[in-house]
């Protein structure tokens, strides 16, 4: 009896070959997800770094009779980088540009380079005038790999094409493991010495042109009908017109016939200032009737969105993310250049907006000259994958109350069909009737002037009937798009989504064209086996099928708007809130947002929230029992270097907050156990701090001499790192002075732990700020946020806590209540009435203004601070400022302020609370810090104020002052001490005592 493969054993033979492999759960895991339905756990994932490493690889799998699935970002919607032997991940390593000739316009790439890596490089290269142009929405994440072996287009495929259009040249391994080179004109060995490669390459030449010749009719009649036909393989590149173009004829292939290593591409221009024109619609029908007269005018791109993704942007983001869009249901972008017209873009527009008022069907359009609005807009539609996952029905928010009323899922399946741009609406309309025989939503967005539609569907994937429907539904409309000539895939490929389907787009003569294609490069079917030859049914291996529905009792409220959108009824809400990753992967993006920063540190799967995520989801569906779950030793490896920043909770477009499900696991995890010392050390921090007080000198002094390093290691923390220097007595009480409790005052000012305790003058210098502003100030110092408790999972010890703070607080006003330290403002703003479930929580939540926010509303009134702005400033966003209370809440309120220039880290510090600290995570919070702020800090100006308002981000500068010689001595302020009138407006140092302000009151009782 033949025994299944043993993944440890296959693991092991591949790294004895020199091959960087990996067989542990946790990786299997987390490569047994895409951005599709589906999940095949494979054998072993595989990071190569060579051209012969691919083919060792291929060479062992065909030998030993083993799949092989190359994957790039991860990013597929079609199911098409997964598979059950071995994965092949090129984004890890294989991602550099080789070459870039300006003069022919090309460049060689390798596979598993990003997208917007390649345009940067190319620009850098060629000094901003070329670049490659499929840009798809995943563009920062998705590989180049990947953009082929969908045959990917993008937001300016109108212009552009499809990547066939850009592709010169591939490289390839064969699946025998050969190196191989297709060209526009054939197909030869890489390498021309070797011997096999050369008759492998002869061979396959010859059986192509004959395959080819047997079926010119089918092919010349069935192939290349609209711009987007990407369904099945791409037999008509091969025609004795298009001159046996084998390298273009591969593209689309889904890694079934041949692994692309690297490739040649043809570069394009750069355009020419673009003009972004916004247009409202009732609807996307009278949108896409519009198509034909903006092609008119040549645009570069035609992009679209429905209401239901606008809304549940405003309600996740705010209003601010919608500025620039017009009144209508739906909206189309149109970007014109100096390509679309004889007249300047901005004349055209006018001409362009004319001409669709007298069609009669334009609701309101405008031009979006400000680069801040554009690039907002565009992220509604880059999100659009994610945001309409979860989403949130525009005629159920009540924003004034933070509701989420009315929220429901989506998915992918079949999300990418295209027609003739002409045949759009006519499909639309009835697109739109079928969905509602089948009782189904579709949210709809895409790419309008190509004729392409990206529609994601509430299919019940959880149940046998909601699987039925969705069956029915995809096969009604796989004939509706043929019906209207179109195909079933656009640009994401066939896969294990539409495989199925094909035989009703093609003959039966060209279905068996495509099997003998597939056949003639891999004889043996071992590569990416489910996808369009012999397919897989588009119901098999549904990820969200045979989940255990068991209750996982949380002490967060994961039904809370932000978490899971409401949870779903008849499903636990934490199993809901971990499946709302679907994988788009923007988690694994280098630029552009805060998350996910230990990933952008390490480049490794399981350090992006994706990878978490797919690791709690796998713990969900197969733990034994409940119990067993939450002692899951894969999940605590996967969350470990989670940085809790909640990052995700705003940029990742499904809301997915790891910071909340790790505390929530690591509860679980350590119920009735031992934890890491710094869970003690660092966790409980705001019960010793008071105690440290009269301790401070000693403290010090020991934590910067020889017991340093002793002292770290029996709190579990890292000696490398510097530690804080504590506020004595003395200095407290000199900055806290005067403050008593006030119920008359209009102000609460909650003085938290970390404030307090090392920068007491910042509270001084709020309440400054305050009163110069005519605030009476009451302060709240004997209260606590539960950070600490919360970051590390003690989240008995850390309810307690906020049920006393939430009493405390909720005194019958809605005073604002300011807080100085960002992330417990963000602690009192979100997971205050996410773990305490009563009202007072909920009232007190309300009021919590981070420091930065209230200025903000001080402006607002009119106000104008008493002591001018620096017009340079340099800002270190606070993550869960960044998250809480918005991405450009320091931004805006510093503009505001009269900085004309402001330079922001945008990225974690790397110090992240606990996280920094704590022993084993000093690597990666250097190479966190890496991403922003050294950077930022090495550029910095010495008139330059840099600004901190978070303990930890003033901890990271003065650690790298301290620590790294390229940085200079920078010291840091809060944002309160530069407006601070009472005293010296540049930065202070640690522990800087002011006085305060007679019109502050003070508590009458201990902190603690």
């Amino acid at each position: 009896m033949d025994l299944a493969p043993s993944p440890h054993r296959i693991c092991d033979e591949l790294t004895a070959l020199g091959l960087s492999a990996d067989a542990s759960s946790r990786r299997r895991t987390e490569y047994s997800y895409d951005a599709s339905n589906y999940r095949l756990p494979p054998l072993v994932v595989v990071f190569p770094r060579t051209d012969q490493e691919v083919a060792a690889v291929a060479s062992y799998c065909h030998r030993n009779h083993l799949t092989l699935t190359a994957r790039g970002g991860g990013t597929g919607m079609g199911g098409n980088a997964i598979g059950t032997g071995v994965i092949l991940d090129f984004s890890r390593f294989m991602n550099q540009v080789l070459t870039v000739d300006a003069e022919q316009r090309t460049a060689v790439a390798q596979a598993g380079i990003v997208l917007t890596a390649l345009q940067g490089e190319v620009r850098g290269a060629t000094g901003g005038s070329l670049t490659f142009a499929p840009d798809p929405s995943s563009q920062s994440r998705a590989t180049l790999g990947g953009a082929i072996a969908n045959d990917a287009c993008g937001n300016h495929s109108v212009r552009h094409g499809r990547t066939t259009d850009h592709v010169e040249s591939l490289n390839l391994v064969t699946a025998e493991g050969l190196l191989l080179t297709a060209t526009r004109t054939g197909l030869v060995a890489t390498d021309p010495t070797d011997a096999d490669a050369a008759d492998r390459a002869a061979e396959l030449s010859a059986r192509l042109t004959e395959l080819t010749a047997s079926h010119l009719g089918a092919i010349r009649t069935e192939m290349e009908r609209i711009p987007r036909q990407v369904s099945g393989y791409h037999l008509g590149k091969l025609l004795p017109e298009n001159g046996f173009d084998v390298a273009r004829a591969l593209v689309g292939t889904e890694g079934t016939c041949a692994i692309v290593v690297s490739a040649t591409v043809r570069l394009v221009p750069r355009a020419t200032r673009p003009l972004l024109l916004c247009l409202g619609y009732r609807n996307v029908v009278d949108a896409a009737r519009d198509v034909p007269t903006l092609l008119e005018f040549a645009p570069s791109a035609i992009e679209g969105i429905d209401e239901r993704i606008v809304a549940t942007m405003r309600a996740r983001r705010g209003d601010d993310s919608i500025a620039g869009l017009p009144d209508g249901n739906a909206w189309l972008y149109v970007d014109l250049d100096d390509e679309s017209s004889s007249d300047s873009s901005a004349e055209a527009a006018l001409d362009l907006l004319d001409k669709l008022r007298a069609n009669g069907r334009l609701v309101d359009g405008r031009t979006v000259p400000d680069p801040s609005q554009r690039v907002s807009l565009w992220r509604i539609r880059e999100d659009g994958a994610g945001l309409s996952s979860r989403l949130v029905d525009p005629e159920d928010i009540a924003p004034e109350e933070g509701g989420h009323g009315g929220a429901y899922e989506s998915w992918p399946g079949w999300e990418d069909s295209a027609v003739a741009p002409e045949n759009l609406a006519e499909y639309l309309e009835g697109f739109e009737q079928l969905l509602d025989q089948h009782g189904l939503t579709g949210v709809m967005y895409g790419h309008f002037g190509a004729g392409c539609m990206h529609v994601r569907i509430t299919f019940d994937l959880r149940s046998d009937e909601g699987r039925a429907t969705m069956r029915r539904f995809c096969t009604e409309a796989a004939e509706l798009v043929v019906a209207h000539g179109g195909s079933l895939s656009g640009e994401h490929g066939d896969g294990r989504s539409r495989s199925e389907f094909l035989p009703i787009m093609y003959s039966p003569e060209l279905i068996s064209a495509f099997a003998d294609f597939k056949k003639i490069w891999d004889p043996t079917g071992i590569l990416n086996p489910g996808s369009i030859v012999d397919p897989d049914r588009i119901d098999d291996h549904l990820a969200l099928a045979d989940v255990p529905n068991r209750i996982w009792k949380t002490a967060f409220d994961l039904g809370t708007p932000g978490l899971s959108d409401g949870g779903k009824p008849g499903l636990d809400p934490f199993v809901h809130a971990v499946q709302g990753c679907i994988g788009v992967g923007r988690c694994r993006s280098a630029s552009g947002g805060v998350m996910c920063p230990s990933y952008r540190a390490t480049g490794d799967e399981k350090d992006s929230t994706r990878g978490r995520a797919r690791v709690l989801q796998e713990m969900v569906r197969t733990a034994p029992d409940i119990k067993a779950g939450w002692r899951d030793a894969d999940s605590r490896e996967a969350l470990d270097l989670c940085l809790s920043c909640k990052a995700c909770s705003t940029d990742c477009p499904v809301g997915v907050d790891m910071a909340t499900y790790k505390s929530e696991f690591f509860s679980n995890y350590y119920r009735g156990r031992l934890r890491p010392l710094s869970h003690y050390s660092l966790g409980w921090m705001p019960a010793w701090l008071k105690a440290a007080a009269p301790l401070a000198p000693l403290i010090n002094k020991s934590l910067s001499g020889p017991l340093a390093r002793v002292a770290a290691k029996a709190g579990g923390l890292d000696p490398r790192r510097t530690m804080p220097a504590f506020s004595t007595r003395k200095q407290v009480r000199a900055s806290m002075s005067g403050f008593r409790i006030d119920s008359s005052a209009d102000t609460v000012l909650f003085v938290d732990s970390f404030t307090k305790a090392f920068r007491p003058q910042v509270a001084a210098a709020v309440a400054g700020v305050l009163g110069s502003a005519g605030r009476t100030i009451s302060c709240e110092s004997d209260n606590c946020c539960g950070l600490t408790w919360i970051s590390t999972g003690q989240l008995g010890r850390a309810k307690k806590v906020l049920e006393r703070t939430a009493t405390a607080l909720d005194d019958g006003t809605d005073r604002p209540i300011v807080v100085p330290e960002p992330s417990c403002a963000a602690a009192l703003r979100k997971d205050l009435p996410e773990l305490v479930h009563t009202d007072a929580a909920k009232r007190v939540a309300a009021r919590v203004r981070s420091f930065a926010t209230e200025v903000g509303h001080l402006l607002d009134s009119g106000w104008q601070p008493p002591v001018p702005l620096p017009a340079e400033v340099t800002v270190q966003t606070h993550c869960h400022e960044y998250a809480t209370f918005g991405p450009n809440t320091q931004a805006a309120v510093l503009r505001r302020l009269g900085a004309t220039t402001v330079h922001q880290a945008d990225g974690c510090c790397g110090v992240a609370g606990n996280f920094g600290f704590e022993k084993g995570h000093y690597e990666v919070s250097m190479g966190v810090a890496e991403q922003a702020l050294a950077p930022a800090l090495r550029a910095h100006a010495d008139h330059t104020p840099v600004l901190t308002d978070g303990f930890s981000c003033a901890m990271a500068v003065q650690h790298l002052t301290a620590t790294d010689a390229t940085v200079p001595d920078v010291p840091s302020v809060h944002l309160a001490e530069l407006l601070d009138p009472r005293g010296p407006r540049g930065p202070q140092p640690p522990n800087h005592p002011q006085s305060t302000p007679s019109s502050i009151t003070r508590s009458s009782t201990e902190h603690h």
